[in-house]
């Protein structure tokens, strides 16, 4: 094919025809005229996408009513002709007359046909041409924004109210992806649908974007395009809806929406007990008067429900404020101090995002409930099924009344008496903590009278000694210990499953128990994370609590029952205190003391106790290796990592033993120790009462103490681990977090 100009006429020639195109410029209208003969005329007019087709053939068929219309009367003429042969035959005079007659007939009727069909066809053409431009005219006047473009994205026509989005500038030949910053290549690939729909900001303005794909030869209806070889030949149709008034009313409404808050005071008992009576009053009024002040400047309404809880409305607006500013009121409570020994802290429970006012609140009182849960001094935000968490930089109180024990040991009875059997489950390479606390939970649903199973998998060397002592004591079922699939296939809806020292479904020794049981009573004294378990019919997360074993030894205190422990049993719990308080060294208070005396008054070897941790050489060694490989990262943070051997017993144990021994270095405020493991790396994490570890490994989806925490990583290896580990430290630093 080739193509000749000569003013505005251009002269296509193919190899089985010629193609005339008459080209206006100031109308861009295209008038095409092709044919294979002189007989054979295809015409059309090109107006934007608009494409009519005029087909006029006098030696091919073609459908049309036209001509048909045309072609009748000679038909009619081949009938009549016909007739006066048959006629003739019957009667020769007769089918002479009637021969003059259809002759007559044919050569009138061919004559008004060939002197009508090109009038007729020149007036087609000249409505397809002026309906063309009528078409575009309309368009090109639309109030909509509308385009042509290619499938580059380079637009090849657009009307006027494109033109006034792009400040009254014609964007023909322009490349859309250039003019809008948010558009992209993807917006115009279109897969089974020929539309794609998106939202774009330009200009301070809102768009809805609608992207229609359109093949021109289908538009031609009937054949293919002339200006396209065949089979080819696609645009795409942009059409840009403002809807920046309706976004506009959206973001308002949205903004006026009412958020429902609950503010706890953590600590307030314990503050009072240290202040002069005469001072009491005037300390709960700064308090009153720091949580007013700060939430009056957001608009807020704060309303006092008792002496420790105040429930908060405001407006949805202000919560990017009060995030920028990570709710500054936790720190400013502290600030009060009228001869309190103890800093104040408060717990913010922040409930958005329901459909009513009601729903909100629910989620209020969620958030506020994970907070304490959590171990309180923070605000938690729940927007629907996303939470966000803010501060918790101050080491959880201890409390020293045991009125809640005592309600969850007798609603754990009430509870535990109507089932059949008990399973109990600790998390995975269970500890000296996690096997203690089974062991007491067993204790007590025994002196009930129900018959319990402790489930077991991979454990540490200390527990596995234990075990070994267990299973070749008297006084003990074959079933005493089960494994989890075992467990899995026994358990009845009648039954009730005890989860001890955790309470995330992912982290249990075997997560499918948690998944099948119809009853769950959790035990736990670490804080919570957003995929816990919550469906448990009884839930005891103490964070004051030093470790499972001591809340499991409160519980059996307030059984109702007089709970005998055997020696082993004691001192099974005795080592899962000793190894959370790192020898009674971390996180101990008065109550923990409290449950150590208990339990050596029911015969714990303390001696014995302590010869269960000795060592091998192996894991002694294996502990040197991991604190030598240790650096120091911005100047206050340990980091190792440790490969296993194979030669010691447990190496998540090695490090988080390292982990201990790496926060004794000078200046050191937080460890970190990484190990591989069964496909995942393990992260310990230890701290000073400074940094709050917990929040660090949340972002690996783990969890724990503020000084004690950590994480299993999967999918990832060591060195990935740790260079996201360094980042998190860094941003929470650059952040004030750390």
């Amino acid at each position: 094919m080739c193509l000749k100009k000569s003013s505005s006429l251009y002269l296509v020639f193919h190899s089985d025809r010629i193609t005339f195109f008459f080209y206006s410029g100031h109308n861009n209208v295209i008038l095409c005229i092709t044919g294979q003969s002189e007989n054979e005329i295809l015409a059309y007019t090109i107006s934007g996408i608009y494409v009519i087709k005029v087909c006029m053939m006098a030696k091919k068929k073609k459908k049309g009513t036209i001509r048909q219309y045309l072609e009748t009367p000679v038909y009619w003429g081949v009938f009549w002709a016909a007739l006066s042969v048959i006629i003739y035959l019957v009667n020769p005079k007769a089918g002479c007359v009637l021969m003059i007659a259809a002759a007559l007939y044919i050569i009138v009727s061919l004559g008004i046909y060939l002197k009508v069909k090109k009038g007729i066809l020149q007036r087609m053409i000249d409505y397809g041409s002026q309906y063309g431009l009528a078409q575009r005219q309309l368009l090109y006047e639309l109030e909509v924004p509308y385009a042509l473009l290619e499938e580059n994205g380079k637009i090849l026509w657009a009307n006027e109210a494109m033109a006034e989005i792009f400040q009254g500038k014609n964007p023909k030949n322009k490349n859309v992806l250039e003019l809008l910053e948010d558009m992209h290549p993807e917006y115009l690939q279109f897969d089974e649908t020929d539309k794609n729909e998106v939202q774009i900001e330009y200009d301070e303005k809102i768009f809805n974007a609608v992207f229609r794909e359109l093949s021109l030869k289908e538009t031609a209806e009937d054949g293919e395009f002339p200006l396209l070889d065949e089979g080819e030949g696609t645009i795409v149709c942009m059409y840009l809806f403002d809807e920046t008034q309706v976004q506009n009313l959206m973001k308002e409404t949205r903004d006026e929406k009412l958020v429902t808050a609950n503010i706890y005071i953590d600590n307030y008992d314990e503050v009072l007990q240290n202040v002069e009576p005469t001072r009491r009053t005037l300390l709960v009024a700064l308090i009153d008067r720091r949580i007013n002040i700060y939430f009056s400047e957001y608009d807020g309404i704060v309303r006092k429900l008792e002496n420790d809880k105040y429930f908060v409305m405001f407006k949805t607006k202000y919560i990017s404020k009060m995030q920028s500013n990570k709710f500054s009121v936790l720190d400013e409570v502290k600030t009060v101090n009228l001869g309190n020994g103890m800093p104040i802290t408060i717990s913010i429970g922040i409930g958005m995002g329901g459909k009513t006012l009601q729903e909100s609140y629910e989620l209020s009182t969620a958030a506020i409930d994970m907070a304490l849960a959590r171990g309180g001094d923070q605000a938690v935000l729940k927007d629907g099924n996303k939470v966000y968490y803010y501060g918790g930089k101050s080491k959880s109180v201890e409390k020293n009344t045991r009125v809640k024990s005592r309600v969850k040991a007798t609603a754990f009875r009430d509870l535990i008496e109507t089932k059949s059997e008990i399973y109990i489950m600790g998390h995975q390479i269970g500890d000296n903590d996690s096997f203690g606390a089974s062991i007491g939970v067993y204790r007590i649903c025994k002196t009930i009278g129900k018959k319990a199973h402790i489930v077991l998998g991979d454990m540490s060397s200390s527990v596995k000694e234990l075990v070994e002592a267990f299973q070749d004591a008297e006084g003990y079922e074959d079933d005493f210990f089960v494994s989890g699939p075992e467990a899995l296939e026994r358990l009845d809806k009648n039954d009730a499953l005890i989860v001890v020292d955790v309470s995330r479904a992912d982290y249990t020794e075997y997560p499918e128990l948690v998944r099948q049981a119809q009853c769950i009573v959790v035990f736990d004294h670490h804080r919570q994370t957003t995929d816990g378990i919550d469906h448990a019919q009884l839930s005891y997360v103490e964070l004051s609590s030093s470790s499972a074993s001591e809340m499991v030894v409160e519980i059996m205190q307030y059984i109702n029952e007089t709970v005998k422990l055997t020696k082993m049993e004691a001192e099974a719990l005795y080592s899962g205190i000793m190894v959370d308080t790192n020898n009674f060294s971390d996180r101990t208070g008065v109550r923990t003391f409290e449950a150590a005396a208990y339990l050596k008054k029911s015969g714990a070897d303390i001696t014995r106790v302590r010869r269960m941790f000795r060592e091998e050489m192996s894991d002694y060694k294996a502990r040197a290796t991991a604190i030598q490989n240790a650096e120091i990262y911005m100047d206050f943070y340990a980091l190792s990592t440790y490969i296993p051997n194979g030669l010691e017993v447990s190496p998540t144990v090695v490090g988080a033993q390292a982990a201990n021994e790496l926060l004794n270095v000078k200046n050191v405020k937080a460890s970190f120790v990484l190990t591989p493991y069964h496909d995942q790396v393990y992260i310990s994490a230890r701290s000073d009462d400074k940094v709050n570890v917990q929040t660090i490994m949340e972002e690996f989806g783990g969890g724990g103490h503020m000084n004690l925490a950590g994480a299993q990583v999967k999918d990832s290896s060591v060195e990935e681990v740790l260079e996201r580990l360094k980042q998190a430290i860094k941003q929470k630093v650059e952040e004030g977090e750390l």
